[in-house]
């Protein structure tokens, strides 16, 4: 499993309308094959920041499954115009997992 975070800086006057259509958006994301779950929160300290992570089967169905698909063109569209700055994408996988 590969866990995804994206760091979201968002408009401050857009906010309200950028979490709204984030839940459409999710639409396109969970259809991609390898796709296991998403959250978006949002930062107490900077209201303008939030965290999207999600976990993927493999890096590939990220990078190459949704990036390369349509749905991605459009997730872009319906959401890359509420950044103040590009999201700050990295990928992680697991090293000690502790279910509690």
């Amino acid at each position: 499993m590969i866990l995804e975070s994206a760091i979201l800086y968002v408009k401050p006057e857009l906010q309200e309308q950028f979490e709204k259509d984030f839940q459409t958006a999710g639409q396109y994301i969970s259809s991609i094959k390898g796709y296991i779950r998403h959250s978006l929160s949002k930062c107490i300290e900077q209201p303008d920041k939030y965290l999207l992570l999600v976990e993927w089967e493999t890096l590939e169905d990220h990078t190459i499954g949704f990036r390369e698909s349509p749905k991605y063109l459009e997730w872009k569209n319906l959401l890359h115009h509420y950044y103040d700055l590009f999201p700050i994408v990295e990928h992680y996988t697991s090293v000690i997992s502790n279910n509690i």
